[in-house]
Formats: structure tokens, C-alpha cells, sequence
């Protein structure tokens, strides 16, 4: 029995009180729980308990009102003497107490204080200290409790994310039944590991973080952290199992294919393109399915790794496929393979029509066609391969997740080979591509040179367009890069068609423009006007970023650079430096930069080195889909933050990898426990799934 398979029958009994739903808890009727699951995430117990105070307010503070301090956050044992009402509705409602040490006011603006404070009526309350002239305030206090139930009032108060209606009361009365409700369950971490962290355990640790009696909360919140990533580990190690269970097949070829490819290429391949290629070759003489990510800076050479990949399924008698996720790229593609292939490479994108297309999917169906590059229309219902061996992706993270193995599905036994141009820091490769094996290109092929990156102010802008007109005037192409499409009120950006419209009052028809809100034949066009060098300066949103190869443009202008990415103007930046002269980026900026966005052009400047940059950016903007879309905050967690908690990340990965080598059924103590704790951050279901696969 398979560990996924056994673990509702391990998990569900002592899990089943943390999945109920938490209008089961007192109090909580069905308008506040959908309060709560807005908060929280989800329905559940559970999802309450994960749900991670931002903050902490300390009320251990006992002053006497002589020896209170304004600004200080303080509980105080007091009498109301009197309420004194306000005179105009401009003023407050104030409420004179002391405790025989001297005078304090609660102030109430807006409304009367509550009943409870009448004369003589001894009181506890909590909140901040202010000083009005001579006086000590307290406005609107937090809690106003009875004397006789201070022990009501927490000494440690968790301050939760919440919602309009919500109320920090409500959810602590929530939060508190639902750490009632956790079961002791089994230790799912190595002992020796809590030793040496000085960890409570999983119970202890939630009531640490939900209601501290003590600060800080530090080792509590690295424990939970490292419950999710463990459980992530966990899982990934799982999906890679199952990769490695897949049969696949030998393939093993002649090398005369890649030897005229060699040939025509001209150039040596580089140390870490060769070693690439030894673990792919590797990979497919296995027995098993390939699931590879092959990862490249911009430049590094990874499309000839692609090929010669490619070529060896072509020499075994089988079929290569190459998906790219736009037109353009696979066009690209297809122009750089046909030059270097010795064999044909058929083009097949949705543009390819009628008599074309019906010869091309015979080609593919009878297996007279060895190499075929394409766009997602290459894994359609109607493509029919005759036998893919190899399946290439590129720029994956553009197609999404549930996309990324489609293609591989078209052939029984198909390897896969991913390549990204972006570096990916360290952290996302555990966390987005832990499923993968990875090879990692580092140097840039012979006669390539450094990029020359220069800092600008705005202010300059001028001498940069008369430097650029000079680069015109002697031949040179140039990109001009803009964050936005047009003017916004709202964000003083320079926009790509007002940036047009300046540089083409200048300097002609040698300008053009390329943006994502144009039709896509338009930009295409602009692309190939571009790179055929019918225009000489294209002016352009992030459109160029990936997959524009145009060898002769030595010049990049980025304007307001300090608005990118770190990884972002990398990307851009390797648009030039592609071809054998000097090459130049120049990044513009607004002035009053921020110390943190000097640090980022700085780096820039300074280095070429695109994993380097991958990791700082992870740093300082948080992980994101570094690759895609979303600019920050890494998706699936709610304990732990990767970018804060690398290290323990490395510590799950290598944890998950020793305990399923030692433990690969899970059967033993901690084995069980584990599963439990899959289920626990929902990785039970997705890997009955994969079992089920």
C-alpha cells in the first residue's frame, strides 16, 4: 500500500477536529464564519489556526497613573470618579479615574463611553497612553473590563489581519477554541533536529504564536515555517519519484547528426553547455522519462543544448518537438534550427494554414518528420506524432503549470527538457521546480563581450538622445524601452507612444514602436522592420524582454529604470550584447532615488551575473512569480515566507530527501506522522493524484 493510499486511513481521525468547519465553534455563526474564511483562507479550523498575526501589543505594562508615561501601551487598575459630558459635538465624552496615585481621562469621541463606566465603578482597562497639556489620556481604550475579571484581559495580544466587521474579539474567542480543539499528534520532525533548534512541538507552538504568554514568538514561527516546507519537500520528493518510476526509453544515437551542427555552428560549445548536455544525454540513455529544467542567462547558448538534445532523439529514429509560447519565438526558433540542423525542422504555430498545414501534420503523423518547432498548437487534438521521444519547452513559466506536461503527453515514453532565460534564485527552484532535475548554463559563448551599463538621470535626457542620434548616424540599431503603453494621470511615466512620437519628430522613419496593445501582426511587423534593419531605433514596452534576437543591435535605453525588476532589466538588457560588437545599456532614472533603488542599479552595473541578480531580486522584492506576471509574494504558503526563511528550505530539502531514502513507504513512526502532515497542508490530495497518474 502506497503511502497516499494509506494516509486517510493515518490521518483523518486525529486531523478531523483541525477540518471541521468553524461554524462549529461557539459564537461563530454563519455571517462571522464567512468573516473568518475571508480573513483566513478557508472554512476551517484549520485555515483559523494558520491564520498569522501580523503583530504583537504587550499590556504586561501595570503602571500607576503617577508612574505612567505617555506613549506607553499599559494596563491600569482604576475608579471612575465622574464622566464629563461634552459641551459641543466637536468634543469628547471624557471619563476622570484614578487608582490614589493621581488622575487619568478615557476619552471617547463621537459617542458616550460604555455603561459600565459610572461613578465608583472599578475598572481595568488598557490601551495607549497620551499626554493633553497637563493631563494623562487614555483615548478610546482597547478593553475595559471589570476588576474582578482582570485575568480576562491578555497580556500579549495578538493584532490579526482583518475585515470590515470583523473585530479583534471575535476572532480571539475563535482562535482560542480552536487551539482547544488540536489533537497531540505524532512528531514529524527528526529529534535531533528539535534538540538543536530548541523547537516546541507542533500543539505548543500554535498556542505560542496564537496566544503568547511570552516574547518573542521567534522559534515558534520557524517551527511552523518549517511544517510547510517540510510538507512541500515532502511532496516534491514524491512527484519526483514518480518521475523516476515512469518508464521511458534508451535513446542513444550516432553523432553524426550533431557533428555537422557543430560544424555549421563554427564555435566550441562552452564548459557548462557541455556539461548540460552530458546530463541530458544521461537522462535520455536512461530507462526512465526525462523531467529536466535546463536554465540559462541570457546569451548562454541554451537553444544549441536544445538542438543537439533534439538531434539525438532524431538520430535514434524518433521525433523532437520545440514549444514556444508566443509566434515570434517559435518562428525564431525555427529560423535558428533550420540553420544549424542538418535535417528539416518543421514550423507548425496556429498561422500555419491550410495545404501547409495538412502536409505538415502528415509529416508529423508518419514519422518522415524528425524535428518540429511550434506554439501550444503542437500538443492540439489534431496533432498525431508518430513517435515523440523528446519534448523541448521553452520559457515554460508563459504556457502555466497545468500546460507544462501536455505536450510530453502526446508520446508514451516522452522526455521533457525545459528552458527558461531567466536565472531563477536558488529559493524557487526548491519551491516552483523542485520536481526537476536542473542544468544550469553559466558563460556566454566565444566572442561574446561584456555589456557596458551606464546610470543616468532623467534630467540628462537630452545628451542621451544625441548620443543615440550619433549611434544612428553610424549604422547602429538601437532598442528604447518604456514602462508604460500610454500617459496615466496618475503614475508620471514616460509612455512608450509619447517616447515614439518625440524620437520620431527627430529622427524619422528610422523609428518604429512595438507594444502589447497593438495587433499582433502590427508588432510583428515592427519586429522584423527591426531586426531586417528597415527601422534602426524601436521604441517598445517589455514586449522585447524574451525571445527577440536581433544580433545587430548593440544600444539598450531603459527609461525610468528604477520602476523594473532587477531580473526584469536583465532580460532587457541581454537583448543586446548578442553579436560581436561592443554593446551598451543605459538605464535612465527619475532623481530622489531610494537607497534601495541605487542598490539595485548599482548591482546592475556592476554585474552580468544573472543568477546573482536573480537571487538579489528574490531578496529584496520578495519571491513572486519572479517568471511570470505577479511581482511579489510567493504563491501556495501561509507559514512560511521563503525569501525570509532560505534556510530552512535548504534544511526541508535535504530533510524530505533523506527521510524518503530511508523511509520511502512511510511506514515508520515519524513516516505516518508525515503524512499527516501532507494532509495537513493539503499535499495529500495532490499526490494520490500523481499516484493515480
Amino acid at each position: 500500500m502506497s503511502p497516499t493510499q494509506s494516509a486517510g486511513q493515518i490521518a483523518n481521525d486525529p486531523l478531523l477536529p483541525l477540518f471541521a468547519p468553524v461554524t462549529g465553534l461557539r459564537g461563530v455563526g454563519p455571517a462571522l464564519a464567512k468573516m473568518i474564511e475571508r480573513v483566513a483562507g478557508g472554512p476551517r479550523v484549520l485555515d483559523l489556526l494558520f491564520h498569522m498575526p501580523d503583530s504583537y501589543l504587550d499590556r504586561r505594562a501595570r503602571p500607576t497613573i503617577r508612574t505612567a508615561q505617555p506613549g506607553q501601551v499599559a494596563t491600569l487598575a482604576i475608579e471612575v470618579v465622574r464622566q464629563d459630558a461634552p459641551e459641543t459635538a466637536r468634543q469628547p465624552w471624557r471619563v476622570v479615574c484614578t487608582d490614589g496615585t493621581g488622575f487619568m481621562e478615557l476619552v471617547y469621541f463621537g459617542r458616550p463611553p460604555p455603561r459600565t463606566l459610572v461613578p465608583g465603578a472599578k475598572l481595568v482597562v488598557s490601551g495607549k497612553l497620551e499626554g493633553f497639556g497637563d493631563r494623562l489620556t487614555m483615548p478610546k481604550p482597547d478593553h475595559v473590563v471589570p476588576a474582578a475579571h482582570a485575568n480576562l484581559l491578555p497580556g500579549i495580544e495578538p493584532v490579526w489581519p482583518l475585515t470590515a466587521g470583523l473585530f479583534p474579539g471575535q476572532l480571539r474567542s475563535a482562535m482560542r477554541q480552536a487551539l482547544e480543539r488540536v489533537p497531540d499528534l505524532g512528531e514529524w520532525h527528526d529529534p535531533a533536529l528539535m534538540r538543536r533548534e530548541g523547537w516546541p512541538g507542533f500543539r505548543d507552538a500554535l498556542w505560542a504564536v496564537q496566544q503568547p504568554d511570552a516574547l518573542p514568538v521567534d522559534r515558534a514561527r520557524r517551527r511552523l515555517a518549517y511544517d510547510e516546507l517540510l510538507a512541500h519537500q515532502v511532496a516534491m520528493a514524491f512527484v519526483r519519484q514518480r518521475e523516476r518510476r515512469r518508464p521511458g526509453r534508451a535513446l542513444r544515437g550516432h553523432g553524426r547528426l550533431r557533428a555537422q551542427t557543430l560544424e555549421r555552428f563554427g564555435f566550441t560549445p562552452t564548459p557548462s553547455q557541455r556539461q548540460a548536455l552530458a546530463e541530458i544525454d544521461a537522462d535520455l540513455a536512461a530507462p526512465r522519462r526525462m523531467l529536466r529544467l535546463l536554465q540559462g542567462d541570457v546569451g548562454s547558448g541554451k537553444t544549441l543544448v536544445a538542438l543537439l538534445a533534439m538531434l539525438r532523439a532524431a538520430e535514434a529514429g524518433a521525433q523532437a518537438a520545440l514549444m514556444a509560447p508566443t509566434e515570434v519565438l517559435a518562428k525564431q526558433h525555427h529560423r535558428t534550427l533550420s540553420r544549424l540542423s542538418p535535417i528539416p525542422v518543421e514550423l507548425l504555430t496556429g498561422s500555419v494554414k491550410g495545404v501547409a498545414r495538412r502536409n505538415a501534420l502528415i509529416g508529423i503523423a508518419n514519422g518522415r518528420t524528425k524535428l518540429i518547432v511550434g506554439t501550444h498548437a503542437l500538443f492540439q487534438e489534431a496533432v498525431a506524432y508518430h513517435d515523440l521521444a523528446l519534448a523541448v519547452i521553452d520559457e515554460q513559466h508563459r504556457f502555466g503549470v497545468d500546460q507544462r506536461l501536455l505536450l510530453g503527453g502526446k508520446g508514451e515514453t516522452t522526455d521533457v527538457l525545459v528552458m527558461t532565460a531567466t536565472p531563477i534564485p536558488r529559493t524557487l527552484l526548491l519551491t516552483q521546480w523542485g520536481e526537476m532535475e536542473v542544468s544550469r548554463l553559466s558563460e556566454k559563448p566565444a566572442g561574446r563581450k561584456p555589456i557596458r551599463t551606464t546610470v543616468h538621470s532623467l534630467a540628462t535626457l537630452g545628451d542621451v538622445v544625441d548620443g543615440i542620434g550619433r549611434a544612428l548616424d553610424r549604422g547602429e540599431r538601437v532598442y528604447w524601452v518604456c514602462p508604460m503603453v500610454s500617459e496615466s494621470e496618475l503614475i508620471d511615466l514616460a509612455a512608450a507612444e509619447a517616447r515614439f512620437a518625440t524620437l520620431r519628430a527627430r529622427f524619422g522613419d528610422r523609428v518604429g514602436l512595438a507594444h502589447g496593445q497593438m495587433e499582433p501582426a502590427q508588432r510583428d511587423a515592427a519586429l522584423a522592420d527591426f531586426a531586417a534593419g528597415h527601422i534602426q531605433l524601436l521604441v517598445a514596452t517589455t514586449v522585447v524582454e524574451v525571445g527577440v534576437d536581433v544580433p545587430e543591435a548593440s544600444i539598450m535605453v531603459i527609461e525610468h529604470a528604477e520602476r523594473f525588476g532587477l531580473a526584469q532589466l536583465h532580460q532587457l538588457r541581454g537583448r543586446v550584447g548578442r553579436g560581436a560588437e561592443q554593446s551598451f545599456c543605459l538605464l535612465l532614472h527619475e532623481d530622489g532615488l531610494t537607497d534601495t533603488m541605487r542598490r539595485r542599479l548599482g548591482l546592475l552595473k556592476d554585474t552580468e551575473d544573472g543568477f546573482l541578480i536573480a537571487d538579489e531580486d528574490f531578496r529584496i522584492r520578495g519571491g513572486g512569480d519572479l517568471l511570470g506576471k505577479r511581482q511579489s509574494g510567493l504563491p501556495g504558503f501561509r507559514l512560511a515566507d521563503p525569501a525570509q526563511h532560505e534556510g530552512l528550505l535548504q534544511m526541508a530539502n535535504r530533510d524530505a530527501a533523506v527521510l524518503l531514502d530511508r523511509d520511502p513507504g512511510l511506514g515508520s513512526a515519524r513516516g505516518r506522522a508525515v503524512v499527516g502532515l501532507l494532509h495537513m497542508f493539503d499535499r495529500g490530495t495532490g499526490m494520490r493524484t500523481l499516484e493515480a497518474g
